[in-house]
């Protein structure tokens, strides 16, 4: 089989699967291989389904003979799940040895997923307890970028990116907390939105990070997203993602800015990054859109959302059952975490509504809001290695400052490719809309990538 067909896409591949032209079983032998030539480069995958996923095609197969292919709007796609969703009989890591206990039953996500007809290859690599915007953990190791191994693919769905990028699946399960989605998907070179708030059914947690967290995908291109949303949204979407997608493009009202806020540190953007932004501002105006430089009132967002973040990484810490197997750096940002429940994790939660009304304000003269990702391009492999739990959120609060606002509303945002630096790494900008509006970012990064193509090129790693 023509090795083209790993970077086809979960769209694509689930046409070809209709059409006959490749089976599901052939799919999962393609992605088989290639994981295991290619990802001792990466460590993308914590492990696995070699035997699972050959019997998980076969089932598909026997499916689609039945007469249920069009019931299946994922028939035969071999997907990757993050290591933080629950498979049934396999351990849950977290990136981390505190956990080794199987999971009784499959999330509620991954369940839609199957029933969709994806096929599961095996669970991607994660930071411990998905804390870190880069995947590095004393458990598992180091994941590495496929464009350039010495960087990282950030986190913490960054083996999910890696594997994603590197044609060693079709899409990639991830979660987003404070960037999780975005940040690999800008690293990375792919396309990573973060739903709204309760878009997507964390069951079966009832809250993660006292609602900053939820589910979404990686994928290769914005009809994969829309694809992967409309099987695993819940039922109150009440509408297609699909069909935002496809729906004729109208001038939109844009603002852009590249003012980070405030968060714990004093934040950094590099020339390259503020010029992927003025660049995507310029472009959108070629293609008929009112674009202007407008910055979003931050105000005091970074005291407002911390004990959320905080607080949420001890109570994640308190449903491990080895908890003294926790990475020295964990164990003391949990003690930060303990600090920040009570009146503090109240006033938080308080302040939200209010800090919504203030920083979504742009929106009454804005359809969209446009900023970075990141403050600069994938970092190099181990920049926090050795480093204690202080200095290393305040390094990733000044480099990752742009996300974690809108985990703190809960409205959706999108990372879209936007090129890539002279040396080869990849750039993004940051779409944000309204609450309950992914079908505006979704059918604007659909109008950016028709522009400005990137599923066509591929990493060093590949």
């Amino acid at each position: 089989m023509d090795e083209s067909v790993a970077f086809a896409g979960a769209l694509e591949q689930a046409r070809l699967v209709r059409n006959g032209e490749v089976t599901p079983t052939e799919l999962v032998q393609l992605y088989l291989e290639r994981i295991e030539r290619l990802d001792p480069k990466l460590n993308a995958y914590r492990v696995v389904f070699a035997e699972r996923a050959l019997a998980e095609a076969k089932e598909v197969e026997r499916r689609i003979a039945a007469g249920e292919g069009q019931s299946m709007p994922l028939g035969g796609v071999p997907i990757a799940i993050k290591d933080c969703e629950d498979v049934e009989g396999e351990v849950t890591a977290f990136g981390s040895a505190a956990f080794d206990r199987p999971a009784p039953a499959d999330s509620e996500h991954v369940r839609r997923l199957r029933q969709a007809g994806a096929i599961v290859l095996g669970k991607t690599n994660v930071p411990e307890l998905m804390i870190y915007g880069f995947t590095e953990s004393a458990a598992f190791g180091v994941t590495r970028n496929p464009w350039d191994t010495n960087r990282s693919p950030g986190g913490s769905s960054g083996g999910s990116a890696a594997a994603l990028a590197a044609g060693l699946c079709a899409a990639a399960s991830a979660s987003d907390g404070a960037g999780s989605i975005r940040i690999p998907a800008a690293f990375a070179g792919v396309f990573g939105l973060k739903p709204q708030r309760d878009r997507v059914p964390l069951a079966p947690a009832r809250d993660n990070w006292h609602g900053l967290t939820v589910l979404g995908a990686l994928t290769r291109t914005v009809r994969d997203t829309a694809l992967w949303l409309d099987v695993a949204a819940a039922p109150a979407a009440g509408h297609s993602f699909m069909d935002a997608v496809l729906a004729r493009p109208t001038p939109l009202r844009i603002a852009y800015s590249t003012k980070a806020p405030l968060i714990m540190a004093p934040p950094k953007v590099s020339d390259e990054v503020a010029g992927a932004v003025e660049s995507t501002a310029e472009l959108l105006r070629e293609l008929g859109h009112r674009v202007e430089r407008c910055d979003p009132d931050w105000g005091a967002i970074g005291i407002n959302l911390a004990p959320r973040y905080l607080n949420g990484i001890a109570r994640s810490a308190r449903s491990a059952p080895h908890p003294e197997r926790l990475e020295k750096r964990t164990r003391g940002l949990v003690r930060l975490g303990r600090l920040q429940g009570g009146p503090l994790l109240r006033r938080s939660r308080r302040q939200e509504p209010r800090d919504a009304r203030r920083m979504l304000r742009i929106f009454n003269d804005f359809d969209v809001l446009i900023t970075p990702v990141t403050g600069e391009p994938p970092i190099e492999v181990g920049r926090w290695a050795g480093k204690g739990a202080v200095r290393t959120l305040l390094g990733m609060t000044r480099t990752f400052p742009f996300c974690a606002p809108w985990n703190h509303l809960g409205v959706p945002a999108a990372s879209v490719p936007a090129g890539f630096t002279p040396t080869g790494l990849p750039l993004a900008v940051q779409l944000v809309g309204r609450r309950d509006d992914e079908g505006t970012l979704l059918r604007l990064a659909a109008q950016l990538e028709e522009a400005r193509p990137w599923n066509d090129r591929r990493p060093p790693v590949s």
